[in-house]
């Protein structure tokens, strides 16, 4: 094979290897994306406030040798540039970088960086080719643009809190940031969509606006539609979805919750028969799914006396091997203690400097020619590559020294 037709050189460090990314922004919405891009082998530059850097070093219920936890997850495979960006020369060194960048990603409220000099006029100016992510609670434009925002605003707003819990209560939240997280992924998708247009397309650089909001209301799937042509207002239905049956969480022997969902003619009838009722598969009563739909009710004491009968780990088993949908509902623990997500490499072990070895998510989705990896662990003194980066982009070390001196890094 000649050297021209030779496959290029791989990519050990993910398809995004070379990619050059500056991360603006705090807590979890913005940095998430910084997280998912460097995960798959961008080089991303975590701009931080000195001295006390980010405020998510400090968040989370659970902390470990007086540190956060979350961080660990949060920072990793990212570089720390401690930068003061409210003094002209700290907006100047940002100016520079970016003025090498091919991403710039920032979560804060609208207008903030152009107060600093570094919204999207004034980076593409410097340079036209990058692509500019803005993530927010409302997006950029309309009139909540100027609002502050965190996922439970924005979860609340587009619905999605409305429609999370039991009938006649009070409409819980997730446990988790789950609107910063569905943005954090939008901004991800934005940002490789614009890059496909420029690097293969020939287009020119461009900006992402994303919230929080706009990712929530993405997937609530016809509930405004719904409500427009028949005013119907979807509530929330508890631990099931009504007239899709059976599809439910039963209680077992030992007192876990278990999903198990039959809600289709063939698995139904594979179902009945597990439970000792083959005759059910042909009642009128569940024959189909409309008419399943008009008996959940006795479907779900049907299979909830059978499933009380069995322990989590049986009814795993059994179900499973019967063809039909069944999972027990997990806790951490249980995710931790099952090999499943090793064997996957949903969860990967990695040396972090103040808390030893840890275990974190894995990387997704799975690629299987320029998969992505954690090359580097969470970097726990603000703005522990300041000085590495600024040679990279061309200081010497008295302007170094100066810039440290003056207090702007």
């Amino acid at each position: 094979m000649s050297a021209e037709s030779a496959d290029p050189a791989p990519l050990p460090d993910g398809p995004l290897q070379g990619l050059k990314v500056l991360e603006f922004g705090q807590l979890i919405a913005g940095p998430y994306v910084g997280t998912l891009l460097g995960d798959f082998g961008a080089d991303v530059l975590k701009i931080e406030p000195p001295p006390q850097g980010d405020a998510m070093r400090n968040w989370g219920r659970i902390r470990h040798r007086d540190h956060s936890l979350w961080w660990s997850i949060l920072a990793r495979n990212k570089r720390s540039i401690a930068l003061n960006l409210r003094e002209a020369e700290g907006q100047q060194v940002a100016l520079e970088l970016a003025g090498r960048a091919d991403v710039v990603l920032e979560n804060f409220r609208p207008g903030t960086m152009e107060r600093w000099g570094l919204g999207p006029e004034d980076v593409h100016r410097a340079n036209p080719g990058v692509i500019y992510a803005r993530i927010s609670g409302y997006g950029q434009t309309g009139r909540y643009a100027e609002r502050p925002g965190f996922a439970s605003a924005g979860e609340a707003l587009a619905g999605l809190r409305h429609i999370n819990g039991h009938p006649g209560e009070a409409p819980p939240r997730f446990g988790i940031s789950l609107g910063d997280s569905l943005a954090a992924q939008s901004a991800f998708q934005g940002i490789l969509l614009a890059l496909y247009a420029r690097d293969a397309r020939g287009a020119d650089g461009q900006v992402i606006d994303a919230s929080i909001t706009d990712a929530c209301l993405a997937i609530t799937e016809s509930a405004v539609l719904e409500y427009e042509k028949t005013e119907f207002v979807r509530d929330p239905t508890g631990t099931r979805l009504p007239r899709i049956a059976p599809s439910n969480v039963y209680r077992s022997k030992d007192g876990k919750w278990v999903v198990i969902a039959a809600n289709h003619d063939t698995l139904w009838r594979r179902l009945a028969k597990l439970i000792g009722q083959p005759e059910l598969g042909e009642d009128e009563r569940f024959a189909t799914h409309q008419a399943r739909g008009e008996n959940e009710d006795v479907l779900d004491e049907l299979i909830g006396d059978w499933a009380a009968q069995h322990t989590a780990a049986e009814l795993d088993e059994l179900v499973n091997e019967a063809g039909v949908v069944c999972a027990p509902v997990n806790d951490a623990g249980d995710v931790y203690g099952d090999p499943y997500f090793r064997e996957r490499e949903l969860l990967v072990e990695y040396d972090d400097e103040v808390h030893g070895t840890i275990t974190g998510p894995g990387i997704v989705p799975k690629l299987t020619g320029t998969p992505g990896r954690v090359r580097q662990a969470a970097r726990w003194t603000v703005g522990a590559d300041t000085d590495d980066v600024l040679r990279e982009a061309g200081h010497d070390e008295d302007a170094i020294r100066r810039l440290h001196d003056d207090g702007v890094i």
